[in-house]
């Protein structure tokens, strides 16, 4: 699975080898190195809420892909929007600080 944040044009690439074993602390602090790079609060955005949420959503399938998915995209999540589309990709933006930040997550399969 990959995860890619982007900002003005500027991609961050986090391949998650395991989603069932996320460690969100380390992920969490690349993307907040990556945000604050730009010249944003990384406070600003809930990255830690929205993480697990997405991967979950791609790798969880519990209900039969992309039911999950779907799923989040309905519920939403805060200030971020969210959409899917199909081959199980995720994707949510939220705009902070003038800036639009999109994160994208693909599945493996």
């Amino acid at each position: 699975m990959e995860l890619t944040v982007t900002i003005d044009n500027e991609t961050l690439s986090i391949v998650i080898d395991n989603p069932f074993r996320l460690d969100s602390a380390a992920v969490e602090r690349k993307i907040r190195d990556f945000i604050s790079s730009k010249s944003l609060d990384p406070h600003e955005v809930d990255v830690g809420g929205l993480l697990p949420r997405m991967i979950r959503g791609v790798a969880g399938c519990e209900k039969g892909c992309p039911a999950n998915a779907l799923d989040l995209v309905q519920r939403g999540f805060k200030n971020f929007e969210l959409s899917y589309i199909d081959g199980g990709i995720l994707i949510a933006r939220v705009l902070t600080g003038g800036k639009t930040i999109y994160f994208k997550v693909f599945p493996d399969f």
